[in-house]
């Protein structure tokens, strides 16, 4: 009797398994979005927690829904997707962006920038202020991507609440800011709204890590805290992704707690601050001039 009460909780994992991978297989063939290479724990761990938001008893009754009701994609990709950041996050990444990023980028007559993974925008918006007090913003054009929407939509609007304005102020000024946050938004109530014209060269589009291609030639890629939900083919090919996507001598930044150590990609790359994941592409890597 022990013996098969033990086993009881073992089937039932090994069936969340198989239901969570028919609801993967499902995604990708009705609407074309492949989660089949993030990172199973965390991908898991997501489906489950959408079952019970969408108050499916089982994975099996979200994938029949998911089938059936078009409506309910967006909330379900919202829910596989982690959009979760601050503006400044890790200052010191920025800081030296700041200071020893900006000033190559500042010899280009026009400077792209892609921000892929861009969630809902707050570090799109700390490059735009740190880029506009370096004299560079008005020859600078960011592509912001990610493949959900409704973060996306959160990112244009640029509307935060304000209990997050006292730390991205530390944030800002740690990494070298040379104002006052404050100038930059306007407070209502419980909320702050960016300045729009933080936005004047700022493209919000949807681009998938996982299933696109090259988005824009650019000089600097940031993809940072994405990775870390990426199998590892998965996160070579989207390090590949951005090789070629730079031009020779661009940089690529990268999350804290992401690496390019064991990637093939790897050697394309030579740190110029390994600590904080800031790489510059070597010549050799890249055709473009």
């Amino acid at each position: 009797m022990n013996e098969l009460h033990d086993a009881v909780p073992a089937r039932d994992v090994a069936l969340e398994d198989i239901e969570i991978d028919l609801f993967v297989r499902a995604l990708k063939l009705r609407y074309g979005y492949d989660f089949s290479q993030y990172a199973p724990a965390s991908l898991k761990r997501r489906v489950l927690q959408l079952a019970h938001t969408q108050d499916a008893a089982t994975v099996s009754a979200l994938t029949a829904r998911l089938l059936h009701e078009p409506d309910l994609l967006q909330g379900v990709l919202a829910g596989l997707s982690v959009p979760v950041s601050e503006m400044f996050r890790d200052p010191e990444v920025f800081r030296t962006l700041r200071e020893r990023v900006f000033p190559v980028l500042a010899s280009y007559p026009q400077i792209n920038i892609w921000q892929a993974g861009c969630a809902h925008g707050q570090e799109v918006y700390s490059l735009a202020i740190l880029l506009e007090e370096a004299g560079l913003y008005e020859r600078t054009q960011i592509y912001a991507t990610d493949f959900n929407e409704k973060a996306l939509s959160h990112a244009q609007e640029g509307i935060y609440p304000s209990k997050e304005a006292r730390l991205w102020s530390r944030n800002y000024l740690a990494a070298g800011g040379s104002h006052s946050l404050a100038d930059y938004y306007s407070a209502r109530y419980e909320y702050i709204k960016l300045d729009q014209r933080l936005r004047r060269n700022v493209i919000f589009a949807n681009h998938n890590l996982v299933t696109d291609d090259v988005f824009c030639e650019a000089h600097l890629v940031l993809c940072r805290n994405v990775l870390i939900y990426f199998s590892d083919p998965l996160q070579d090919r989207t390090l590949a992704l951005f090789r070629d996507s730079l031009v020779r001598g661009g940089f690529l930044c990268l999350g804290t707690r992401e690496s390019l150590d064991f990637a093939p990609s790897a050697v394309d790359f030579t740190p110029l601050d390994a600590a904080l994941r800031i790489y510059r592409l070597g010549a050799r890597a890249s055709g473009r001039d």
